[in-house]
């Protein structure tokens, strides 16, 4: 979803004057502030009235990036460095949580919030689809099962894209087992690996590239395996192959009931967009929402 970034504006307003002493202490506990700087930090935040963060970065004592840090730390909220993990920087969900750009992600899970998921295992599985490849697909998927994790919510995120799967590379973890080894009865849950920072999503990567895709998925294991899922998990999202590829999209999301569709400005053609929505819907599959991805 390549909206425009803007220098974030890190949520130093949730920092009250007087918790200055404690996001000091953590700079000092995280060796990114030495004790001394930090009181030279307090006193130009009293003399300049503003709060502990912004005086440490207008003496130069910080980075914003930081500072963001500390305040995800005091808010347990899910935060990745740049450099210090596997996962690509395309997750800007996770390397960038104060964004404009996570903003909008975030709006996007607030409607899903409230037009799709729910307690019911029937609302726990979203499909996210396109017509065309490259249309942004795999990263709007990883940024959403990103943001739900952050939310608090156990979320897993499959690659269901066995022609084209981009997961592994997006998170930086194998893809020797996955759904196909799954689905063919040579892996089990172990498949599915835990994300280190974002303790709340755990994703499949797409497995080995088999030659049956599509019989893989109409395989009663695939059922058995989503049932597992949505018992277990708050949250399911499936990253699928695009329908011009294949039409793996129109086995999986009539299985999750739902989809998001994602479409690309001046590249996806409305009338194959709509002819490809209008099988989904004939085939009970509610489109939840829409994204256009410029």
């Amino acid at each position: 979803m390549p909206i425009q970034t803007d220098k974030p504006n890190v949520a130093l307003a949730n920092q009250k004057d007087s918790a200055g002493n404690h996001i000091g202490a953590l700079l000092i506990e995280a060796g990114s502030l030495l004790p001394q700087d930090a009181e030279r930090a307090l006193r130009y935040a009293k003399e300049k009235r503003v709060r502990f963060g912004e005086a440490a970065i207008a003496l130069g004592l910080v980075t914003r990036q930081e500072i963001e840090r500390i305040v995800a730390l005091q808010f347990d909220y899910p935060y990745l460095v740049r450099g210090e993990s596997a996962v690509s920087t395309e997750v800007i969900a996770a390397y960038a949580p104060f964004s404009k750009k996570v903003e909008k992600i975030r709006a996007l899970r607030s409607q899903l919030l409230l037009r799709w998921f729910g307690d019911s295992e029937d609302h726990r599985a979203l499909a996210v689809v396109s017509h065309d490849r490259r249309d942004g697909r795999s990263y709007l998927a990883a940024n959403l099962a990103v943001v739900f994790s952050q939310l608090g919510e156990q979320t897993l995120l499959v690659d269901a894209d066995m022609r084209h799967p981009r997961q592994h590379e997006i998170f930086g973890i194998p893809n020797t087992v996955g759904l196909s080894t799954m689905l063919s009865g040579r892996a089990g849950p172990e498949a599915a690996q835990r994300i280190p920072g974002l303790l709340a999503l755990t994703v499949l990567p797409s497995g080995a590239t088999p030659p049956n895709p599509q019989e893989l998925l109409n395989r009663a294991a695939f059922i058995q395996l989503l049932h597992e899922w949505t018992r277990f998990f708050d949250v399911v999202i499936f990253d699928t192959c695009a329908s011009a590829a294949a039409a793996d999209a129109h086995i999986i999301a009539p299985k999750t009931k739902g989809a998001l569709l994602v479409t690309r400005t001046h590249k996806s053609k409305l009338s194959r967009v709509r002819a490809f929505c209008d099988d989904l819907t004939g085939n009970g599959v509610s489109l939840v929402g829409a994204v256009v991805n410029s």
